[in-house]
């Protein structure tokens, strides 16, 4: 046995052990459903990646899930990307995959993707505005972005969490927005960018995000339906020849 195949040996054993205890104490305390949108957000994300076969993959905020993972498990190459002191108050460690400390609206990466993925993270940026400018100067010419976040086609809220009707998020320390068709079209208008495809989908029961009880299975339906998340995909402009 080489003594580069040794030392890796030996990481697996200390990676192994120190992981065990964890996995285990997550299997006992996650017996309890908590369904949520992520079964949405996930499914669309994989449809639109299958169907334009990019190369390279930026996902932003990946906080702690396992979702840069699975891209990388899926033949994509990826880098992972996230603020992680402000919103996770030093708590933050992502045990599935490497994650570059980056604040998206003011990236110190300059590299640019093929694809970007930003799944329930935009409604927690204070300044949505440089962040969407930001992922789209990330993007290469032809590149495209996929977001999901609470909305409603026609009412902006700031903070929903401080709604008086708000299901729960009352003492959460971060924001979230519900984006309005008004937010869409100003990035749309400010990036020169084209939507690609966009799905409305009903969570609660309520009239916004949080509101109500959560609906299982949740429905697709339209802009103008009842509706409180919306996957959005969008393609950045070829440069101009």
């Amino acid at each position: 046995m080489t003594f580069k195949r040794l030392l890796f040996n030996l990481y697996k054993s200390f990676g192994k052990a120190y992981l065990a205890p964890l996995l285990n104490l997550e299997f006992k305390q996650g017996r309890k459903a908590n369904f949520n949108e992520r079964s949405i957000e996930y499914g669309f994300s994989f449809r639109k990646l299958m169907e334009l076969t990019p190369r390279t993959v930026l996902d932003v905020g990946s906080g702690t899930t396992a979702w840069p993972h699975l891209l990388a498990n899926s033949g994509f190459v990826v880098t992972a990307i996230d603020q992680i002191d402000d919103y996770w108050q030093n708590r933050h460690f992502n045990r599935h995959f490497k994650i570059q400390k980056d604040d998206i609206t003011k990236p110190v990466i300059e590299e640019q993707f093929d694809f970007i993925t930003c799944l329930s993270v935009l409604e927690h940026i204070p300044d949505h505005r440089a962040a969407m400018a930001n992922m789209f100067k990330l993007l290469k010419p032809g590149g495209h972005l996929l977001l999901t976040f609470p909305y409603s086609e026609r009412t902006y809220v700031e903070n929903v969490y401080k709604h008086p009707n708000a299901g729960y998020g009352q003492k959460n320390p971060y924001i979230c927005r519900v984006y309005s068709r008004a937010e869409v079209d100003e990035w749309q208008a400010q990036a020169g960018a084209e939507i690609v495809d966009q799905e409305f989908h009903q969570v609660f029961d309520g009239e916004l995000w949080t509101m109500g009880q959560r609906i299982k299975p949740p429905r697709k339906t339209g802009p103008n339906e009842p509706h409180h998340l919306l996957c959005l995909l969008m393609r950045k402009p070829e440069l101009s020849k």
